[in-house]
């Protein structure tokens, strides 16, 4: 008779999570223990979303007969995570609080006070785990490529992922939301949510406002140095944003910022050359169970890549940089639209089916 395995489940009150629950909780090897990582407000105030998904996870637990627990990393959180995207964002960069909250807070903090007294930490993340012939475990994609989640995943250690056991991965989210129907589970129907990491219904403008200000600057066309209006501070925009900008006659895209000017300069029309581009600067590489390449990356290895969360592998050919530790570039077969510096850039095999880690995007050109 095989030994029973103690997993720790992390659930958030959607529906992805639950359905985590209800397929393990089949599983009679399986004692399961549920957890919810609570995050309050930036002002100490707690977060009237979070009570409802906790009682929502309440409800899932009771409803399989398993143990609940809400545990607190609400100074870990503020302290590194939104630390982390404020100093990005002053520095003009474009940060991404998710894939930090992954490696810093669910699989760091949550992983060191109680998912190591489990045998396995479950979450409703769309990602799979893939094995090789030596047995080493590598990140894999999900079947779903629009719920593909592998890229907020890229910033993780070797060893928390060793930890990690993704049950959705093999599942397309229409099956996922079958499923919960079928069960009748009580979220069922409930909306996916679109907040920062855990963080709940945080508007990211007023939260950015509230630390930084407001800092009034032009708004410049990039090609004819017209002034074409005002924004409320570089740290509000992007590299690619188009929506937000409050100019008429557009489509209008952000395609460089002058920090120490305080100026936003942007092109216009979807399809101007202005918003795109080939060639990604990596820096800081980094790799969750170890770099497949070695020195040939040196010579250029073939492998596709995202740079931002989007359902698309863009493919590539990735060259390592000699006179610079732990800096890459990648040369990519099509023209990507948004190189924004500061965000991550995750890399896959040529096949997209395995993640093998990230590097942020620098280029101070843009900056």
């Amino acid at each position: 008779m095989s030994e029973r395995k103690s997993v720790a489940v992390l659930v958030s009150g959607g529906v992805d999570s639950a359905v985590v629950v209800h397929r393990l909780s089949q599983d009679p090897s399986l004692d399961l223990h549920l957890f919810y990582i609570r995050i309050g407000m930036d002002d100490g105030r707690g977060d009237c979303s979070a009570e409802e998904d906790i009682e929502m996870c309440s409800l899932i637990a009771r409803r399989y007969g398993l143990p609940f627990d809400v545990v607190s990393l609400h100074q870990e959180y503020w302290d590194n995570v939104m630390e982390y995207a404020l100093r990005t964002v002053k520095a003009g960069l474009t940060p991404n609080p998710d894939i930090m909250c992954n490696s810093i807070i669910k699989f760091g903090y949550f992983e060191d006070r109680w998912g190591r007294d489990f045998d396995l930490t479950a979450t409703g993340h769309y990602a799979s785990t893939v094995f090789d012939s030596e047995g080493r475990k590598w990140l894999g994609t999900a079947v779903d490529p629009v719920k593909d989640q592998t890229d907020f995943l890229a910033r993780i250690s070797g060893s928390q992922l060793e930890h990690l056991i993704f049950p959705l991965g093999e599942l397309p989210k229409s099956e996922v939301r079958r499923i919960a129907s079928e069960a009748r589970l009580p979220n069922a129907s409930r909306r996916d949510s679109q907040g920062i990491c855990f963080l709940g219904k945080i508007n990211y403008n007023d939260f950015i406002r509230r630390h930084l200000g407001e800092r009034p600057g032009p708004i410049i066309e990039i090609e004819t140095g017209r002034k074409l209006g005002e924004h409320r501070g570089y740290w509000f925009h992007t590299i690619g944003q188009r929506k937000g900008l409050g100019l008429s006659g557009g489509p209008w895209f952000v395609v460089r910022k002058n920090v120490r000017d305080n100026t936003i300069y942007v092109s216009r029309g979807y399809d101007t050359d202005k918003q795109y581009g080939t060639e990604l600067h990596l820096a800081e590489m980094h790799f969750i169970t170890a770099d497949p390449w070695g020195d040939a990356a040196l010579d250029g290895v073939r492998l596709t890549f995202k740079n931002r969360h989007t359902p698309d592998f863009f493919p590539g050919t990735m060259r390592k940089l000699a006179d610079a530790p732990g800096e890459y570039v990648i040369e990519s077969d099509v023209r990507v639209q948004g190189i924004a510096p500061g965000q991550f850039t995750a890399i896959y095999d040529p096949d997209s089916r395995i993640c093998y880690g990230s590097g942020i995007i620098s280029g101070a050109s843009k900056i």
